[in-house]
């Protein structure tokens, strides 16, 4: 897996509201976080360092967010970097004018937690992830109640994203072993099946917890929906602001 934390991405925008959510949005999607309130302090930030990607505002008072995308790309030390512009801005000419100045993707504002994830896995990984993955505890029970076949009565999902999970557990199943997954998110019950990827045993010295994780192979969509949902609002819980 790609380590995201060794991935910057440079924020630019002239709302420090803005530059405070995305930035804490980022960091919870385990990116490091520069920011900027303009384009020319930007671009003194990459004569010093060059970011991984560039998520910018495209209204500043002094320069276009036209003209910072071709500042970025008219240098030889910078063109390599892609650009995401996210915006209210309606104008369809503008958003003509970024794309053709070489910006990867232009996002209409409000973003939620997916898109602008997809997006910028999209822009600037070999082996883009498409599904956000969190931290979370969940109750969570693995086998057919009604078969008696249950390793442990209860336990947790402590990584969770709308297509698979990692459920700490002791007695993990084999690999490629398919099994029933109930899952306790908030007051709804979900169902699926899924299939056991790999395993961490309880050893000494072992930096994860032990368990297995998992893929689901069958859920319903409106489930799958729901923890979409429940993944995006947690990512944003405490940081949403006003508009």
């Amino acid at each position: 897996m790609t380590d995201r934390k060794t991935r910057t991405v440079l924020i630019v925008d002239g709302s420090r509201t803005m530059l405070y959510f995305y930035g804490i949005l980022l960091k919870r999607l385990e990116y490091s976080v520069q920011t900027a309130t303009s384009p020319e302090e930007a671009l003194t930030i990459m004569e010093q360092t060059i970011p991984s990607l560039v998520l910018t505002a495209v209204s500043f008072p002094s320069m276009s967010g036209v003209d910072f995308i071709r500042a970025i790309k008219g240098k030889d030390r910078t063109k390599a970097i892609p650009i995401i512009v996210q915006t209210a801005e309606e104008d369809a000419s503008i958003r003509s004018a970024c794309l053709s100045a070489g910006c990867f993707a232009y996002l209409k504002k409000p973003v939620d937690a997916g898109t602008l994830y997809r997006t910028i896995q999209a822009a600037m990984e070999a082996r883009p992830r498409g599904n956000i993955r969190i931290n979370t505890r969940l109750m969570a029970v693995v086998g057919d109640l009604d078969r008696k076949d249950v390793k442990e009565p209860a336990t947790y999902a402590t990584e969770i994203s709308e297509r698979g999970a990692y459920v700490r557990t002791l007695a993990p199943h084999n690999k490629d072993t398919q099994v029933p997954l109930r899952l306790y998110v908030n007051d709804r019950e979900i169902r699926v099946k899924a299939v056991v990827l790999y395993t961490h045993d309880l050893e000494p010295g072992a930096f994860r917890e032990p368990g297995m994780g998992l893929k689901f192979i069958e859920i319903a969509e409106d489930d799958r929906d729901y923890l979409r949902g429940f993944i995006n609002a947690q990512l944003v819980s405490d940081i949403t602001i006003d508009n």
